[in-house]
């Protein structure tokens, strides 16, 4: 409760910790609510959740598995220096999808 309060104030590191205790790092998984958390930090440019947001999409946690929409979030976090989406995105034009 006092996460989602603190994450729905604009604090990030509750968003980042809503999103853990809903993929099952820290409790039972709920793919559908980090989705949610991972938009809304996503959606403000935090390249941790775009990142996450690709992973999701690539795997299929909580939404339909998306290579195109995974490689869009992997692409807006390599485009910020992010070094493992700047590799995630490298390796799937290489390889393609599995």
């Amino acid at each position: 409760m006092w996460f989602g309060l603190a994450a729905e104030q604009g604090y990030a590191a509750a968003r980042s910790a809503l999103v853990a205790l809903c993929t099952g790092k820290a409790g039972a998984q709920d793919y559908v609510e980090a989705m949610k958390w991972h938009l809304v930090a996503a959606e403000l440019g935090d390249a941790d959740h775009q990142k996450g947001l690709g992973d999701m999409y690539y795997n299929g946690q909580g939404v339909r598995q998306d290579y195109t929409e995974a490689a869009k979030w992997y692409r807006m976090t390599a485009e910020q220096g992010y070094a493992e989406a700047q590799y995630n995105l490298g390796f799937r034009y290489d390889t393609g999808p599995p």
